[in-house]
Formats: C-alpha cells, structure tokens, sequence
C-alpha cells in the first residue's frame, strides 16, 4: 500500500464518492484507511464517567484502500501512484500524472543506486 497518514486522497467509488479528506490511520494488514469526514456512522453510547450525556457519536469507519486516490501536491490532481528508484538507491513514491516525487518510502541502498 501506497497511501500513508497524513495524505490527502479523494474517494472514487462508495456512497462518499467525490469526497476529500486526510488520512487519519491506515491499517496494512487489512488493506483499509481511516479517512476524516468519510464513512460516517452512529454508534450508540450507553451513560458512563466517560459519556455523562449518552446518546449517538458520530464516527469515521474504515474504507478500502483501492477506493480512494492520492491528490498530488504538485498537479492538484487526484491519480494513482508510483514507486520509483532515485539515482542515490533510495525508493521515492511519485504521480502517475505530472511525475512529481512525494516523498521518499526508503532509505538508500548501494545495489539499487545507479553507477
């Protein structure tokens, strides 16, 4: 999985389709991301310490990583995304659409860095 915390994605298919958010949590076992304001459901709360008031909360629930697109700081445009070696052996995610780099995934390593 590409997509990290902290980017900004649009989603492309679902009942939110059309939406932007960030990117609150990813979950790399199951393939899902917490997107905020995406997703929404109610989740009824008993009384306690914790909630004096009760009632329903409103919370974000996880959506399918294929579902949803990285919007390139650069282009502005929502597009899939890439991972490509740099010249110094170190592995850079980039857009697919401008060819932009966002953002380095690993660090150098001598037999990937070019001679």
């Amino acid at each position: 999985m590409r997509i990290k915390s902290n980017d900004t994605v649009k989603v492309i298919s679902g009942e939110d389709r059309g939406a932007t958010g960030k990117v609150l949590r990813v979950n790399r076992k199951t393939g899902k991301l917490v997107v905020e304001g995406v997703n929404r459901v109610y989740k009824h709360v008993k009384r306690s310490q914790k909630n004096p008031q009760g009632g329903r909360l409103s919370k974000e629930m996880p959506i399918q990583a294929s579902n949803v697109l990285l919007i390139c700081e650069k282009c502005g445009a929502a597009s899939r995304l890439g991972v490509r070696f740099l010249p110094n052996g170190a592995k850079e995610r980039y857009c697919k659409k401008c060819g932009a780099g966002n953002g380095q995934v690993s660090p150098p390593k001598a037999r990937y860095a070019q001679k």
